[in-house]
């Protein structure tokens, strides 16, 4: 709540300081909408607060800065205006906080208050993040470009309404730019002169789902029906009503599971991200039996095959848990991507997304080829020696 009854960090006897000239320039040069966060410690009374931190928010389109103080085994949030968050962090450096740390785009500052008052302001370019910025923009154009408002980029909270990306949305902000390119990839096996089925299976908050109907309606012009299905009814809610204010009238979402979901006998393409453990292997044989052109998964917490796997030749290696697991994932995947193989898909198991930010960064993305089909079986061996049985692999036992 904006200006709520938590009074702050504020108040008490202000410090004799000496140069508030530059602490004054540094909060005019760092607190914008590219600020990272800022950080106030070593309180001059404990009982006025341990900690704060400020970092900006994009809420009902406008650009905020939420302070979070942490008092006495509570914290305590209140939203301000850029113009009252400058004089806000002036008082703490004058009057509660001995020591501040301000992290932005391109500049970081500390400020260190004595006990006499003295402050010293400690001034450091974040040179290596520009250059990997500056070269990266150099190498690389964004599907959707930064500085072009897009809307349900504005209403999602990740552009700001003149275009500008929400730095705490970053990442997000390459994860939609990095699914287009894959979905680029597909258009020319998308057919054009009809109205294509899409189902986005577990699609959660669905920015991406936005993103897939923006991008192939509005800007390619494709005449496209979208579905996103996700269990969570407050979800689908939300989603609902954002589609309509954007106008996406061809965009809905539903309630169900996807195991059982009988709303479709055609669909020309089926997503599913971070659908967990089996239920991607569910969505994958949804998009079998309705023979779609193209299929996408992320696959997300394959939890089955981990318990499965019994291998003794391999037993000195499963034997540390960590590995066992992240080799139950691989495998997993690449048994899916073998199965589409053999059911007419030429298949490909890409980077969604970097290591950094994310263990779940394996993108399946399957194209129907008719020609290419196999046998199921084929897997069989596999399989048998590693002692496992795939829900994927029973699921389309009887489609081979």
């Amino acid at each position: 709540m904006r200006g709520g009854k938590e009074e702050g960090a504020t108040g008490g006897k202000e410090a004799c300081i000496d140069n508030l000239l530059e602490v004054t320039d540094i909060l005019e040069a760092l607190i914008n909408e590219e600020l990272y966060q800022a950080v106030f410690s070593s309180p001059r009374e404990k009982q006025k607060g341990s900690k704060l931190k400020v970092r900006p928010v994009l809420i009902k389109g406008e650009i905020l800065f939420q302070e979070t103080l942490y008092k006495e085994n509570k914290v305590y949030h209140n939203n301000y205006s850029q113009d009252e968050i400058k004089k806000r962090m002036l008082l703490y450096i004058t009057e509660t906080f001995k020591q501040g740390e301000i992290t932005g785009r391109d500049m970081s500052a500390t400020i260190l208050v004595s006990k006499k008052g003295r402050v010293t302001v400690k001034k450091k370019k974040n040179r290596q993040e520009a250059e990997r910025s500056l070269a990266h923009n150099r190498t690389r154009q964004y599907v959707l470009e930064e500085g072009e408002p897009v809307d349900f980029l504005v209403g999602l909270g990740v552009q700001t309404p003149e275009g500008r990306i929400v730095k705490a949305r970053y990442d997000k902000f390459r994860q939609i730019n990095r699914y287009l390119e894959f979905i680029e990839d597909i258009i020319p096996r998308l057919p054009k002169e009809r109205m294509l089925k899409i189902i986005d299976f577990g699609c959660g908050k669905s920015y991406l789902t936005f993103a897939m109907y923006y991008y192939l309606h509005n800007r390619k012009g494709y005449d496209i029906q979208v579905t996103g299905l996700d269990l969570k009814e407050d979800v689908i809610d939300s989603c609902n009503r954002l589609a309509e204010e954007y106008g996406y009238e061809q965009l809905h979402f539903e309630k169900g599971d996807i195991s059982t979901y009988q709303g479709a006998t055609a669909v020309d393409m089926v997503v599913t991200l971070h659908a967990c453990d089996t239920a991607t292997d569910y969505a994958l044989e949804k998009a079998v039996k309705w023979g779609a052109s193209v299929i996408m998964a992320v696959p997300c917490c394959q939890h089955e095959v981990n318990r499965q796997i019994a291998c003794e030749p391999l037993s000195k290696i499963l034997k540390y848990g960590l590995i066992k697991e992240r080799m139950s994932a691989l495998i997993t995947d690449a048994i899916r991507a073998n199965l589409l193989e053999e059911m007419g898909y030429e298949t490909q198991i890409l980077e969604f997304i970097d290591m950094e930010h994310t263990p779940k960064n394996l993108l399946i993305r399957a194209v129907k080829k008719p020609q290419m089909k196999g046998k199921v079986q084929d897997i069989s061996e596999t399989a048998e020696f590693l002692n496992i049985s795939p829900t994927l692999q029973r699921l389309l036992q009887d489609k081979a």
